[in-house]
């Protein structure tokens, strides 16, 4: 694993440092600019808060509609983890497990979730919601990696009950996600890590895109870095 997050940092830190020269999105802006990371143990409720601080406002751009799926806009607040894939629900695989809270308003992923309490729950896709998801290393798209594909009719693996049903180690595991001034959060319970409080992670704003027509292009790819919280992804932080 530790080999497999070297890899992986190396790709992110080039994806990072060479996105001024090819700005994909037009998303880039202080919103997504990351001051800080932080995770924290609160023992007496038994629980991690996740928290990454912008120079602008937490959340505040949103994606534009697409109209479709194919070639759905989606932008995150990613914390690439050390986590394994069995703490989170997944079969083990190779990858990195982190943790995506994102926002795209072409389609739900959320089926168990009514993130804006209208009593539908297949319209709120723009609310910023939590992801569990494996990246791994793909040269095919500008931001170096994806969200790890499977084959559908592969019963080797496994997902958690609250996954979304798209052919990809994705979750959607329904954790309260807040958005105020230049702080996004959001509170996930020990029991849903396999009790784990003693891992590392990093911070990460970037830009995705969905991909349903071109077999030569990831599902859902990462085409765009806009800020690292340390700088090089090494994931240094710990949990406090």
């Amino acid at each position: 694993m530790k080999s497999i997050v070297v890899v992986i940092s190396a790709v992110l830190f080039v994806a990072a440092s060479t996105v001024s020269c090819a700005q994909e999105s037009g998303y880039k802006n202080d919103d997504f600019a990351i001051k800080n990371v932080k995770v924290t143990h609160n023992t007496d409720l038994a629980v991690t808060v996740w928290e990454i601080n912008v120079t602008g406002n937490a959340g505040k751009t949103q994606p534009k509609k697409a109209g479709q799926l194919d070639g759905a806009p989606v932008l995150g607040y990613v914390f690439p983890t050390t986590l394994k894939p069995t703490d989170v629900g997944f079969s083990m695989t190779d990858g990195i497990v982190a943790l995506a809270l994102t926002s795209h308003p072409d389609f739900d992923d959320t089926p168990l979730w009514d993130e804006n309490s209208d009593n539908i729950f297949d319209n709120d896709g723009i609310i910023w919601h939590p992801h569990w998801v494996v990246l791994h290393k793909d040269e095919r798209v500008a931001g170096g990696l994806s969200v790890k594909q499977i084959k559908k009719d592969d019963k080797t693996v496994v997902l958690p009950p609250t996954n979304p049903g798209m052919p990809m180690y994705m979750d959607s595991p329904g954790y309260p996600v807040v958005t105020k001034k230049n702080t996004i959060k959001v509170i996930v319970p020990d029991y849903r890590i396999n009790n784990k409080t003693d891992f590392n992670y990093d911070g990460v704003a970037a830009f995705m895109k969905v991909n349903t027509s071109k077999q030569n292009l990831p599902m859902l790819g990462v085409y765009e870095v806009f800020s690292v919280a340390s700088g090089n992804l090494s994931l240094p932080y710990k949990v406090q």
